[in-house]
This record gives structure tokens, sequence and C-alpha cells, in this order.
């Protein structure tokens, strides 16, 4: 979810490939890693405190970038957005879009031993699925039959999943999907082995044992470090890296922190506080230590749909025209942003819709002023805004704040957080108000922008009001949702891309979302001791293909 050059991917083109480099390789002797790149070496960067590392739980940026070194499922996305063969190596879809049969490379196994088989990844997806487990990432896997019984409590399995021999994996649905193996890259349907117990092995939580290019070197150190190291027994291409060393940093001032660290020779890898991109570009584009990747991320505000001051459209509305995009991308940004008019990121090409978010395009006071008084928004009424800290969201959060108070005649009071706290605050029972929300794609296809984020199903809602799936909006559509349901029973591509435009249309119409920028990942790269640095699909360090210069 996170380059001196720019790369664009198209997520109309999903290319599949079993290509050996994807699919297996061989170790080019026994410091690991393989052809001519270069082995050894400790890579060191600094993160936020993860919500997990466990697949049950891995869910943002940093989680994943620990889980997704882990863990290795059916198929990876590459940085450019194709869809490649990991453990995979066929696939079969019935004609009605409802069972899917992957047969799965034989011979790999866990680091401790256990093989890789169908039963690891039926243990794996069971193990998320169940209630107990209050995965904040299992509606990934409600398509899969028997999903809903149990969540409900009255089942242990998913009745869909089933291993007709020891490498062979049948997987029904409840519904057709015809994109459904894509979203098998996502690391909540990473095998897991028989030792990982239930979600809440904390045992197992806090020091996962996987079957992924890295394996932990003790145990996740809250608030102070992770440390990975290189499997040796990885059952596909090894890593060349020996050791990734990865600091977790005062969530207040995370990115000032990883600057500063980059700069002192401590860090091989950062983000850097918005103030100082100017003068961080200028010093290190010139020694190739500066990368500038548009990537498949959006920015938004997010508001409560179902409560509190935008429970009206028209006040939603308001909000979006009372913002200056430009101005901030300008002043805070300088430059370094693209204002966004659209759910969907430029980067779907196939299904891009310029300036569908007409509250987007400009700036429009008065018509700002008229909905906010026809939605209820009054001149002295108050509205929240939340947002993490340590991350560089402080001055535009503030330029946000400054022209919601100037034009609407609100009060706004914005509130920081640690990044966890917000997402818990964000599912909160009665939660109102405004939060600062990005999206990056679990894996490349429309549909993990507008199901996860917009459909009624992935709003999850437990028996106090607390929402455990992503939806954090609670934007409930009926028309909207039948129309994100066809496009996954839709087999034909063109087809299913006219579907995801009507669905992204409904949902601007309501203000579901109000888009802000999309987004131009920058980082800071030690490129004089490294080679192969580059973003990832996550938006993180492409750790299993670095090497020593």
């Amino acid at each position: 979810m996170r380059g001196a050059k720019s790369a664009k991917w198209v997520a109309g083109t999903i290319v599949i490939a079993l290509a050996a480099t994807a699919c297996g390789g061989s170790d080019s002797g026994s410091g690991g890693g393989s052809g001519s790149a270069k082995a050894g070496g400790t890579f060191r960067m600094g993160i936020t405190e993860p919500v997990a590392i466990d697949p049950y739980n891995a869910q943002e940026s940093e989680g994943t970038l620990v889980a997704s070194n882990l863990f290795t499922g059916l198929y990876l996305p590459t940085a450019d957005g194709q869809v490649v063969p990991a453990l995979a190596t066929s696939k079969e879809v019935s004609a009605d879009g409802k069972t899917w049969t992957f047969k799965i490379k034989q011979g790999t196994k866990f680091t401790n031993g256990e093989p890789v088989n169908a039963e690891a990844f039926i243990r794996g997806w069971n193990r998320v699925a169940q209630k107990s487990a209050a995965s904040d990432v299992a509606y990934h896997l409600a398509g899969i039959a028997g999903f809903d019984q149990v969540q409900a409590g009255k089942a242990t399995s998913l009745s869909g999943l089933s291993a007709p021999d020891p490498y062979t994996l049948q997987v029904k649905l409840s519904a057709a999907d015809f994109e459904f193996y894509i979203k098998t890259t996502h690391t909540v349907f990473s095998p897991v082995p028989k030792v990982a117990g239930d979600a809440k092995n904390k045992t197992y939580n806090e020091a996962p044992i996987g079957n992924g290019p890295f394996k932990m070197q003790g145990k996740w150190e809250h608030n102070k470090s992770i440390t990975m190291v290189r499997n040796d027994d990885y059952g596909l291409t090894k890593a060349h890296l020996d050791k990734v060393q990865v600091d977790i940093l005062n969530s207040n001032n995370g990115v000032t922190l990883e600057y500063q660290g980059f700069e002192s020779g401590q860090y091989d890898w950062a983000r850097m506080p918005t103030p100082q991109l100017p003068a961080a570009k200028a010093k290190y584009d010139a020694q190739g230590e500066w990368i500038a990747q548009d990537t498949n991320g959006m920015n938004y505000l997010l508001p409560v749909t179902d409560n509190g001051p935008l429970k009206d459209v028209k006040a939603r509305q308001a909000v979006s025209y009372a913002i200056d995009r430009d101005a901030i991308i300008k002043g805070v940004f300088q430059g370094m942003q693209t204002k966004s008019t659209t759910i969907l990121p430029p980067v779907f090409k196939d299904v891009y819709q310029k300036d569908l978010c007409a509250t987007c395009v400009k700036q429009d006071k008065a018509k700002a002023k008229q909905l906010a008084a026809e939605g209820g928004l009054k001149p002295g009424s108050t509205i929240q805004v939340a947002y993490n800290t340590g991350a560089g969201h402080e001055e535009w959060i503030q330029a946000v704040k400054q022209q919601l108070e100037d034009v609407l005649g609100v009060k706004v009071q914005s509130v920081g957080k640690p990044f966890a706290e917000l997402l818990a605050d964000e599912q909160k029972a009665g939660a109102s108000g405004l939060y600062r929300y990005a999206w990056g794609a679990d894996y490349p296809t429309p549909d993990n922008y507008l199901y996860p984020l917009l459909d009624t199903a992935s709003i999850n809602k437990d028996a106090s009001g607390k929402v455990t799936g992503d939806n954090r909006a609670r934007y409930s559509n009926k028309a909207f949702d039948d129309l994100v349901a066809k496009a996954r029973a839709t087999k034909d591509q063109a087809g299913r891309n006219a579907l995801y435009k009507q669905a992204e249309k409904v949902a601007l119409d309501d203000q579901a979302l109000i888009p802000l920028w999309n987004r131009t990942q920058l980082r800071l790269a030690n490129t004089k001791k490294f080679a192969n640095i580059k973003l990832d699909f996550h938006e993180d360090p492409n750790l299993a293909e670095i090497s020593l210069k």
C-alpha cells in the first residue's frame, strides 16, 4: 500500500503468469537469495505500533508489512498490480462462478517443519472466520459458503472449504464471484500451522510461525521492536537480506523520528514530515535516494452516516464543498499531491471517472452554506475531525478545520490520537463526525474499494453497536449493494467494470465518503547500500527482493 520512477498499474489488465520467479526458483548458495544479487545485510526501518501481525487481524500498513513477509498464500500482488501465483500451481472456476479449485505447490513447509497443504489453508481461513476472533478483516472471507453460520456461532468451520486430496483446495461460494482468486492475495487468506491454535493464542499472535520469506526472531516487543530474519527453508525464491530490524516508534512523532533516523544513518527507509518534503527532495533526489510513486491508495474524510451531524447527505455535501483542496495541496503539500474527485483511484484506468464527485472539483462557499442549512448543519454546530498522530497529517487537518469553520460557521474539534486508538474510535458504538481515512487496495480490483468500504455487509456491527468491518462510515444502500453483487457475478471484465462505475456513482451521490487527494507516496531509501529498493503493492518496502550492493 505505499522509486525514483512513478509506477502506474491498470487493474483492468490483471496478468496471471506462472513465472519461475513467482512460483519457485533455486537458491544460489548458502546465504540466501538467487541469481547475481548479493545476500546479507540488515535493513532497518521504523513504524508505529501495529494492530496485529498475525494474519487473522493484520489490517493496516504496519501489520501488513510484517504479516506479508512471514506468510505466503495462493497468489501475490506485484507492485504494478498484476496477480501472480505463489503456492497455487493452477486454478479452475465453475461456469456459475461459485466453485474454485486450486492446486497447491507440494513440498513447502512452515518454519516449524509442518507441511503447507490444503488443510493448512482451511485451518487458517476457519480460524479467521470464528466470531470469537473478532477479526476486522474476516469479511474478506464472507463469500465462502458457511461464513454466516460460523460468524453466528452455529458452526465451527466453513462448509464451503474441502480438500479432495492433500494438495487440492476446493472453495464453494455462497454467490458467484469471478474475482475470488484475486482476493486470496490478502494476508487473511494465509495458511497456518496446527500450533497456531485459535485466533486468541497470544503466544502465536506475538510470534507467528509462518511460511514466508522471513521468520520472526524472538517475539513482537510491543511499542519497541519486531525483528525478522531470512527463512532459509522458504519454498519459493529466497530473500537476500539476513535481517529486517523494525523499530516501533512513538505514534505522536513517528514520521519525524523516521526522517531523523534516516538522516543520522539509523534507518534505511523513511517517511518525512510534510513541512520537510521540499528540503528532503532537494537533498536526496539528486543522490538517488528519493522515491516518488503514484500508488493505488486514496485519501478521504470519512463521515459517519448513521449518527451525528453528518447523518444527512446534504450536510456531508456541504462539508465537501467547503474544502479548498487546491489550496491545501499548494500550501501544505507544496504541490506534491493531486486532487481526488472519485472514490476509486486513477490507476484503475478502466473504471476511472474523473470529476464524478461534483462537490470535490472546486470549493463553492455558497453551495456549501446552502446545503448545510438544508442538511441541519447549523452555524455553531460542533463537528469532530479525528486523525492519527505522528504520520504527517497535522498540517492539512488544521487547514481543513479552518476552512470548515470559516465557510460553514461550525466549530471543529480536531482530535489527534495514536493510530490504533483512532481505528478503535472509528469502530465504537455511537461514533460521529469526521475521521481522517485512507485506503490502499488489499488486492488489485475496484471491488476491494467498493465492497469493504461501502457495502452493508462490511459494517458487521456486534450486539453493542461496535463495527468490526471496514465500512466505518456505516453507509448502507441496497442499490449500491446489488450493483456490487451483480459485478461479482459477471464473468466478463468489461461488464464488471460498467457495474463498478454505476456503484461508485451511487455512493458519491450519497457522499458516502469525501475524497480529498489521490496518493503519491514519498519515501527515502538507502540506495547507496542496498539494491532494488522499491515500494511494494502495499506501499511498504519490497523486503523479500532487496539485496546488498
